[in-house]
């Protein structure tokens, strides 16, 4: 089957690559299947986005895995798709039937690994692997060769394993934090140390055990990486990876690049994800929770009320989202006057002091903020107490 093209072209000049791997790892989250149309689904809106790799499953596995991994090969997407593999030759076989223009290969490198996992030992690791390599090769693949449990494998074998894959022909090394042990200083170190020993690009791979997922693919970046590997809402083993929406906007934001990524896709994105993982969107979620843009304490909400940007980074319209200003117990006058010129009704300092300890009482009472129309409820009993102490 003819394979796509083009990774190798494009994967030369950007400062950074976002490689999506919500349909291999993210799938890997205990209990998430996602069926295929699903799938290609995903896939597309990656690609809106403006994904520059994608993930898009095992094709060893054979019958939906592979059927999936070839309809989306294609879709005629601008992101490269990507196969992964372990370090042999019938797993890339597959990959090559499917139609990808680029394989992951991937195969352990820290000595718990490779002892009580593989069963092996690091010559027959790096022999599998250069094997591996070099068939990809051949077949004109672009290729990323995955160091498992890079975090804590010995750094001088690491190094001897990404100079091994480069000769083989291997366009970048994955760095994986597996088990998310590493914190960000520690990755800054042990990626800048890596690429000052090996010229080879380096991709990110970074689990959140710890929380750190995203600062650590940062860190790597920061270092000196150009690849960053995540998932849709940080889908996938165990506490998942680092989220795309927060890897994106951390970019755009933190490390102040100038992006190419359509943010506005990522609200509609994540919450697709989330009704096809099974997976809820926290409203507290990141980015893309709708907490984001939502201000009730009585300081918070009159400074974004004068100025959004007193708490508030991005506009929300930039990921798909709107400001709330939440009326309930934290709230203040500003809000309340706020809202209710929403409603076309003016207030004046004193109205909404007397309405505010209202909605303080019920907000307490219902443990939570009010709706609209409670709100309403209580600017009537206002209105009628006004008539009757006249």
């Amino acid at each position: 089957m003819e394979k796509r093209t083009g990774f190798n072209d494009c994967a030369e000049g950007k400062n950074v690559y976002i490689v999506d791997t919500t349909l291999r790892d993210g799938e890997q989250t205990a209990g998430v299947v996602f069926a295929n149309n699903e799938k290609m689904y995903i896939a597309k809106l990656l690609d809106e986005i403006g994904v520059d790799q994608i993930e898009a499953g095992i094709p060893i596995m054979g019958g939906d895995e592979a059927e999936s991994v070839r309809a989306i090969t294609k879709l005629g997407l601008k992101a490269s798709i990507m196969g992964w593999n372990r370090a042999n030759i019938n797993d890339l076989q597959a990959s090559v039937a499917c139609g990808v223009d680029a394989v992951a290969i991937s195969i352990s490198t820290s000595d718990i690994h490779i002892k009580y996992k593989l069963q092996s030992s690091r010559e027959k690791v790096l022999e599998s692997m250069v094997k591996a390599t070099e068939f990809a090769k051949k077949n004109g693949l672009y290729i990323s060769v995955n160091a498992e449990d890079a975090s804590r494998s010995d750094e001088e074998f690491l190094t001897e394993f990404a100079k091994a894959a480069k000769q083989a022909g291997a366009n970048r090394l994955r760095y994986c934090d597996t088990v998310g042990i590493l914190d960000p200083l520690q990755i800054y170190r042990r990626i800048k140390s890596l690429k000052e020993k090996v010229d080879i690009d380096i991709e990110m791979h970074t689990h959140d055990d710890f929380g750190m997922a995203t600062a650590n693919a940062i860190a790597g970046l920061q270092a000196g990486a150009r690849f960053v590997g995540v998932t849709v809402n940080g889908l996938g083993e165990r506490a998942g990876n680092a989220a795309l929406e927060e890897v994106v906007m951390a970019l755009k934001y933190v490390l102040k690049k100038n992006i190419p990524y359509q943010t506005s896709k990522l609200r509609e994105t994540c919450e697709y994800v989330s009704r096809a993982s099974g997976r809820t969107l926290p409203i507290w979620k990141s980015v893309v929770g709708a907490n984001m843009f939502a201000h009730e304490s009585g300081i918070h909400a009159d400074g974004a009320i004068k100025n959004p940007l007193t708490y508030e980074v991005f506009d929300p319209e930039e990921i798909g989202l709107e400001r709330q200003i939440v009326i309930g117990k934290h709230s203040g006058t500003a809000a309340i006057i706020r809202k209710f010129k929403d409603f076309s009704i003016e207030l004046d300092e004193a109205a909404a002091s007397h309405i505010l300890t209202k909605v303080r009482v019920l907000a307490v009472s219902l443990k939570r903020p009010l709706f609209d129309k409670e709100i309403m409820y209580l600017y009537d009993e206002f209105l009628k107490e006004k008539q009757n102490a006249v």
